[in-house]
């Protein structure tokens, strides 16, 4: 497996669009900087990036990589190879060529800012991490979709319509559902549909150590309301931790059932 992670790894990093992706960041990063000495507003700035684009890449490339790699997973599946292997291998080595570009095009402007003397060095760190893992969960997605789905074409649309509907769709049908029965006890409820968007529990978990509760919306407010910030933060990481676990179970079981 570490070979196979190896391969994918050096092949996504020698990859001109993974440099066009690292290099997006470093200048928006750098231009933020450059325009701001104020850390705290330039970490906002980078989180409402980060979370819209992060998610698009991360599913993108993955389901573009699956495709090209195609031919080259029947190869080595012809060779005594487990599928488990070949499978996580292949994931793992995009998924950590997605994730050191985050580290890379975020991490080091910061870094030559003199972050780490300052007092938004834990948002730093939360930023930086949620932006791996965001990358790790929709590449994840991006590989379960493209393993279901034979057709390029298909897989791709289907792809950019998951990146729409946790990005924008979910949200605003969300806030009409919540306007529609706004007469009822919906706390509960709002508390147990957050935990279904990966993206608004890494947004407001940054919030959250922002101690910025106007911009955490209905259910992060909601959330902060019934279980404080301590017990948000928990319930929010492991939602989080649960979205890259269950769908890694299920791309396992998907490969090992694909008919190639």
């Amino acid at each position: 497996m570490l070979k196979i992670l190896k391969f994918s790894f050096y092949e996504m990093i020698r990859s001109r669009w993974v440099f066009i992706y690292t290099l997006f960041y470093l200048v928006a990063t750098m231009a933020f900087l450059l325009l701001s000495n104020d850390l705290s507003k330039v970490l906002i700035s980078m989180t409402n990036i980060t979370l819209i684009l992060t998610p698009l890449i991360g599913i993108l490339f993955g389901t573009i990589y699956y495709y090209n790699s195609k031919e080259f997973i029947q190869l080595l599946m012809a060779q005594a190879l487990s599928r488990w292997s070949i499978f996580t291998g292949m994931y793992l080595g995009m998924a950590l060529a997605l994730c050191l570009s985050v580290l890379v095009g975020i991490g080091i402007p910061f870094l030559f800012y003199g972050i780490m003397g300052s007092p938004d060095l834990t948002i730093y760190l939360l930023l930086i991490t949620m932006g791996c893992v965001l990358s790790i969960i929709f590449s994840l997605i991006a590989f379960i979709i493209a393993i279901s789905c034979d057709d390029e074409v298909k897989g791709l649309s289907i792809s950019i319509f998951v990146w729409l509907f946790f990005a924008i769709i979910y949200d605003g049908a969300f806030m009409l559902l919540i306007l529609g029965f706004k007469d009822y006890p919906l706390d509960k409820f709002t508390i147990s549909m957050l935990v279904l968007n990966p993206i608004d529990l890494a947004r407001i978990l940054i919030l959250m150590k922002l101690d910025m509760s106007a911009m955490m919306g209905y259910t992060g407010a909601v959330l902060t309301k019934f279980l404080g910030r301590g017990m948000g933060m928990v319930l929010v990481s492991a939602s989080l931790m649960m979205w890259m676990i269950i769908p890694f179970w299920r791309l396992f079981a998907l490969g090992k059932k694909k008919d190639f």
